[in-house]
């Protein structure tokens, strides 16, 4: 199955070395990836603190694919504050033999932007006039027929927890029809992707984690547990 993926592999680009010593090659995460590159199958999602490389790994990514850095298709031209690594010029995209090149790429840093950019192109929904959540849900469902690489970053930034439910299943329905999806995510339902490939980014680089291993879902099980531990209660500090 992985031979039909649009990405079976990352890995650094032979002809566009970067630099060792300059950020975000100083990351753990990054400089494994150039390192060893990284096998992807049909559903990846990526956790991690902030600041661990979980997005620029899925920015660059986006852009080694030849998607919009700031989101959408490989159509999409909109621009408006660069502020992606420079990490995807640095990459190399190794794909499935006959794999679609289609792809889309949703990054809530940038969505706004986008918005406004699908608006002035017809979109058929005013995203601005809903909910931030519901935009984001009717923006999966508008592009359904989208057979290729799903790349999304931190989508739980506009959703509830029935949002997240709600994409997981759209998200599940795309992988059955034959799409790939790569995830990075604070959420602990979103890392919980029936069959998702685990990665966890931090101090040590990469590792492949199961969902019960990860810190994402070990922090959260303990703050839900006892919340006041860690927000203080009765007027504790």
């Amino acid at each position: 199955m992985r031979a039909a993926l649009p990405v079976r592999r990352i890995e650094a680009d032979p002809l566009a070395v970067a630099p060792p010593d300059v950020w975000p090659a100083t990351l753990p995460a990054v400089r494994q990836v150039l390192t060893d590159g990284l096998e992807l199958g049909p559903v990846t999602v990526i956790t991690g603190e902030n600041g661990s490389g979980k997005s620029t790994l899925v920015e660059a990514l986006a852009i080694a694919y030849g998607l919009n850095a700031e989101g959408g298709s490989t159509g999409a031209q909109h621009a408006s504050r660069p502020s992606e690594s420079s990490l995807g010029e640095h990459l190399r995209v190794v794909r499935g033999a006959g794999a679609s090149k289609k792809g889309f790429f949703l990054r809530a840093e940038t969505m706004h932007a986008f918005y406004s950019y699908l608006e002035r192109s017809e979109f058929p929904e005013r995203l601005h006039e809903r909910s931030h959540g519901e935009s984001f849900l009717d923006l999966v469902s508008d592009r359904w027929r989208l057979r290729g690489l799903w790349l999304l970053d931190e989508p739980e930034a506009a959703l509830s927890l029935s949002g997240c439910l709600a994409l997981v299943a759209l998200l599940r329905e795309q992988v059955a029809a034959g799409s790939q999806v790569v995830v990075s995510t604070h959420s602990p339902v979103i890392a919980a992707f029936p069959g998702a490939d685990l990665i966890e980014v931090g101090e040590w680089g990469l590792r492949s984690c199961d969902y019960d291993d990860l810190d994402l879902v070990r922090g959260w099980r303990g703050f839900l547990a006892a919340p006041e531990r860690y927000v203080g209660g009765d007027g504790d500090a």
